[in-house]
């Protein structure tokens, strides 16, 4: 089998692989691969098709900065989303340089050619001076051990990798899980099931979501460069104040956001037995807040019957789900909307970096990263949305954009320098001390819940504690006293 080589190897085709594309094509890089698992291009919104998924964040900022779009909505739906991720694709001819069915098994750095080797699971090869791993850390699906889980003979699946041949209308359905992509899917087919139990580990504050839909004549001006920028702008500013509020001042979190959320629940949910079962007890903003005009009047439904933690599964029989309170629900299908490993398993293949080092090795206290994106003893090797750079209150989008300014300086730097580089272990070990200080300070560190933000250390992992445009500027000055060259074994000699 031929070894194809490349100078830029990039994992995953979502906005984050092609950013990387389109970033290398501005700085006139042609050679390079995008290696993807699946046998489509466009991760998680072309992967994510289940009933009612749609963005949180409004489309106009949820997007590529020079690639305005006529939305039709401020909320885009998985359609679109998919619709506008293939048109990016093919502008930029894009297909011609990827590899579909490609599922990246081993990383490993070859200290004598100093290029990394990356090897598919069926034993395919490809050979890159940089690579740049943006599978994104919502790509590996977790799907708890439930006892007896393999017994169940009905169907079921992760939201992830949804069937669509199975017709779940007029069947019995639970699903296990209450974070955002169930808050999606149960309205949705709340209406055509004839029973739906959800299980709620714990429950999550809910904002109202201000949705509209574009007129026709909106959608044109939409389509203009200025008119997008300036709406992207608004936007961006209108949601960047609340920062404040995730991490300087608590208080304001329990006023504009709190308040608001309880008249929500008390408005929408009048039975108190379940409002008190959807009333979180931890500060707003701890865990990711739902957005949603639709979720409480579905679990309302008298079809519907939401079991709490203390109602939860003792174990999955053949026939069902068995109940801490000995309650046997019988079902058709059983949803697993129980999320991603997007902390410790991030990356999900084996790395290998010089000298042997093994990532494993390197995140063993937890996964970190400078700027989140590059590694000591890793060289040219790029994470894009790695350690500490998800953001609770705008787009990521944003931040993904915000690595292209650094890892674009860092590949043309080591090209013109003719070596690899790497960023220093002091720098590393400074800017994550940095990232960890601030984090004592935000609500995902002290707002009294345990989320998926945070590793199994107890380290919150998945966001940036700070400003995005404060990562951005950290991002675009690039520091050659943090990184040092590589020099090849006849260097040395």
């Amino acid at each position: 089998m031929a070894q194809q080589i490349v100078e830029v190897a990039i994992i995953g085709t979502g906005f984050g692989g092609q950013s990387t594309a389109i970033n290398l094509l501005k700085q006139g890089i042609t050679d390079f691969v995008m290696l993807e698992r699946r046998a489509f291009m466009g991760g998680t919104w072309c992967q994510n098709s289940y009933p009612g998924a749609q963005v949180d964040v409004q489309s106009p900022l949820y997007s590529l900065t020079q690639e305005p779009y006529p939305w039709s909505q401020m909320f885009a739906t998985q359609p679109e989303l998919e619709a506008y991720t293939n048109q990016v694709i093919d502008k930029y001819g894009l297909r011609n340089k990827a590899r579909l069915n490609f599922n990246v098994a081993h990383v490993r750095w070859c200290d004598e050619n100093l290029h990394w080797l990356l090897t598919s699971d069926r034993g395919e090869q490809v050979q890159a001076r940089f690579v740049v791993s943006a599978q994104g850390p919502l790509s590996n699906p977790v799907i708890p051990d439930f006892p007896g889980r393999e017994r169940f003979q009905g169907e079921s699946f992760h939201t992830n990798h949804w069937n669509h041949d199975y017709d779940y209308r007029d069947k019995r359905v639970a699903v296990i899980g209450s974070g955002a992509s169930a808050a999606q899917v149960i309205p949705t087919i709340t209406p055509e099931v004839s029973q739906l139990h959800v299980f709620q580990r714990s429950p999550h504050w809910v904002l109202p979501r201000p949705d509209r839909v574009f007129s026709p004549r909106v959608r044109r001006w939409l389509g203009k460069r200025w008119v997008y920028q300036s709406l992207r702008r608004t936007i961006y500013w209108a949601l960047e104040w609340r920062v404040f509020a995730f991490k300087y001042a608590h208080g304001l979190m329990r006023f504009f956001a709190q308040r608001p959320a309880l008249k929500h629940l008390r408005t929408q949910v009048p039975n108190a037995e379940l409002r008190a079962k959807l009333t979180p007890d931890y500060t707003i903003g701890c865990k990711r807040i739902i957005v949603s005009n639709t979720l409480y009047p579905a679990l309302s439904q008298p079809h519907v019957t939401l079991h709490s933690r203390e109602d939860s599964i003792a174990e999955i029989n053949d026939r069902g789900i068995q109940t801490t309170q000995g309650q046997q629900i019988d079902l058709d299908l059983i949803v697993y909307s129980t999320g991603f490993d997007a902390t410790d398993g991030a990356v999900g293949y084996e790395l290998i970096g010089r000298g042997g080092k093994h990532l494993q090795e390197a995140w063993h206290e937890f996964p970190r990263a400078y700027l989140g994106t590059t590694l000591p003893q890793f060289p040219n090797l790029f994470l894009v949305t790695g350690p500490n750079t998800g953001i609770g209150h705008t787009s990521a989008i944003f931040v993904i954009e915000s690595q292209m300014k650094y890892i674009m300086q860092a590949i043309n730097y080591a090209r013109e320098q003719q070596k690899p580089i790497e960023v220093t272990a002091q720098a590393e070990a400074n800017y994550t001390n940095m990232i960890h200080r601030e984090m004592r300070k935000t609500v995902w560190h002290s707002g009294g819940c345990n989320s998926w933000y945070k590793s199994k250390s107890g380290h919150v992992i998945a966001m940036f504690p700070g400003f995005s445009f404060v990562y951005r500027i950290m991002a675009t000055r690039f520091k050659p006293q943090h990184h040092v060259l590589i020099r090849g074994k006849d260097e040395n000699r």
